[in-house]
């Protein structure tokens, strides 16, 4: 690996957790997934973590956005991506730098629930380790695939709720598939329950992980870069 995404991802990182918008993004994400954990136990006298992995792709549709926005629109708007053009850094590295400081910010909201398994064990509920490690496959897959395309859209605007914005309808249009197939023809009804990033993470969710889910957020992960590396490209020739 470069040593300059390296750098690039470091520096992203710090930007990150020296910012309070960062904390208030995790501890909000916390609060939710403790809330739809924690409702169910309450409630019915039930710990699982099948909620938590019903409503955290949810929440990922606003909070991967949220963390992703300003990303490249803050140097647009800045004009240091200019700066970062004189540097010798390709637009590919700066974009794969980027994409990996904001995998590792989902990866650190992750790690924040897995208070919630430590609770079951510690409860004595039967835990199906299998389908949970696969569970946690399938969010860090999906929030990167999700990260993925929050810097494309943050390529596309130096305004940052723009950015939002777009990748918002993106991740929204691709987990909701899922949900109204029935409204589709017969004959696209495969075509589009396999773009649906809801479909592959529920399969991952129930134990199995299957090679096809993991192409397509590996797919989706290296055609949104590519378009963010292809636009930081074309600047040259405007």
């Amino acid at each position: 690996m470069s040593q300059n995404i390296l750098i690039i991802a470091r520096k992203e990182l710090r930007a990150y957790l020296n910012s309070p918008a960062s904390y208030i993004a995790l501890f909000l994400f916390l609060i939710i997934s403790s809330y739809f954990f924690a409702s169910p136990l309450f409630m019915i006298g039930q710990a699982t973590l099948d909620t938590l992995f019903m409503w955290v792709p949810i929440v990922f549709l606003l909070f991967v956005p949220a963390i992703t926005m300003n990303l490249i629109s803050r140097e647009k708007d800045s004009g240091t991506i200019e700066s970062l053009s004189t540097l010798p850094l390709t637009e590919t590295e700066i974009v794969v730098g980027k994409f990996m400081s904001s995998v590792v910010l989902v990866g650190i909201g992750l790690c924040f629930t897995l208070i919630h398994f430590f609770t079951i064990a510690l409860l004595g509920q039967n835990v199906d380790f299998g389908a949970i490690v696969c569970g946690y496959i399938g969010l860090f897959l999906m929030g990167a695939a999700y990260s993925a395309i929050g810097i494309f859209a943050s390529t596309l605007s130096n305004n940052q709720i723009i950015s939002f914005i777009i990748a918002l309808l993106i991740i929204f249009f691709l987990f909701i598939l899922q949900f109204i197939l029935f409204f589709m023809p017969d004959a696209l009804g495969e075509f589009f329950q396999y773009l649906s990033s809801e479909y592959h993470f529920s399969q991952m969710a129930r134990g199995i992980i299957d090679s096809r889910n993991v192409i397509y957020f590996g797919s989706l992960i290296a055609i949104f870069l590519k378009l963010a590396i292809v636009i930081l490209e074309s600047r040259k020739w405007n």
